[in-house]
């Protein structure tokens, strides 16, 4: 498959509609050739998303200095990400050209869940920005359905039992990401954000009307998703690759903002709960080999090596790794 599929969710509502077999198998089709699909009929009013939007552009244009104190450190990886913080782990020494604003599931102070993980916990909201946190929680409760929904989907798709997969985005690890990239230059190299994959179960973004997203065939080419207004670009992250034994694919995808205009997305990454252990659900196929991922052990890890002066150890999950 070269291209990204749209597909419309509204027939996975009701179990007895006519299109729903049709839906899921137009859903795994692009899951297990891409690993990338755009998607309609979610439910999310354009008016909620533009209004994150609008709050992305405001956190970012908070003054330097106030976004220092609320930026991310070693113990806690919510808030400000500082532009060019992250560098590649390819030995360029190139770093991306973004600032961002991490966000976690959000958990109060005093929730027994952190008793058991620590990595739990509240967000830091701006306080330059007060209704940042209602306007987010809000998208972010919507997005929690339209990835239920997807799950439901790849449930019936791969074969497994109801609820199989679902069950462990119970007190999940998913975070969401704010991220500014300014334009780059026509003649400027490097990227936004360089060829990843990503480490998640699935992503799902609405995407900037700037464009700059591209996604990598498996021949080697990069294409644009054509994502229709109103909808999102939803794709498999390596969970869920490995929890299907390699059926669903994790696809290379970069950021290049040539558009000549600032940037704002907010992707969210949809994470198992920090006790459940990623392993493969079905045989896997041939020639894939992965070992089992522990979610907590791995949210853990994306923590400290994403410090510029840490890197992996072989304790380190190989997650969102590219090869040659």
């Amino acid at each position: 498959m070269d291209y990204i599929p749209t597909i419309d969710l509204s027939p996975l509502r009701d179990a007895t509609h006519p299109d729903r077999d049709q839906t899921v198998q137009q859903i795994m089709e692009a899951c297990t050739e891409i690993g990338f699909l755009s998607i309609t009929g979610t439910g999310i009013p354009q008016a909620t998303v533009d209004e994150v939007r609008e709050m992305a552009r405001a956190i970012f244009a908070v003054e330097e200095a106030s976004k220092w104190q609320q930026a991310i450190t070693r113990e806690n990886y919510r808030g400000f990400i500082p532009m060019g913080f992250f560098t590649p782990n390819d030995g360029s020494g190139k770093a991306d050209k973004y600032e961002g604003y991490k966000l976690h599931h959000e958990v109060d102070a005093d929730a027994a869940i952190r008793e058991n993980c620590g990595l739990y916990g509240p967000n830091i909201w701006p306080v330059e920005v007060p209704g940042s946190r209602d306007v987010i929680l809000t998208y972010w409760t919507m997005l929690d359905d339209v990835a239920d929904l997807l799950l439901a989907a790849l449930e019936t798709g791969l074969g497994l039992s109801e609820r199989q997969l679902r069950d462990a985005f119970q007190d999940p690890m998913t975070n969401m990401t704010l991220l500014h990239y300014p334009p780059q230059a026509p003649d400027e190299g490097g990227y936004g954000i360089h060829p990843h994959k990503d480490t998640d179960a699935l992503t799902i973004i609405a995407p900037d009307p700037v464009g700059g997203l591209e996604v990598q065939t498996r021949t080697g080419d990069w294409i644009t998703p054509d994502c229709p207004p109103g909808g999102f670009v939803v794709n498999i992250g390596d969970m869920l690759e490995l929890w299907s034994g390699g059926r669903l694919k994790s696809t290379p995808h970069r950021v290049v903002n040539r558009s000549g205009r600032e940037r704002y997305s907010f992707p969210y990454f949809a994470v198992p709960r920090h006790d459940v252990v990623v392993e493969p659900l079905l045989p896997a196929l041939p020639g894939f080999d992965r070992p089992a991922v522990h979610c907590g052990h791995w949210s853990a890890e994306i923590w400290r090596t994403n410090w510029p002066d840490e890197t992996a150890t072989g304790a380190t999950p190989e997650l969102g790794t590219l090869t040659d």
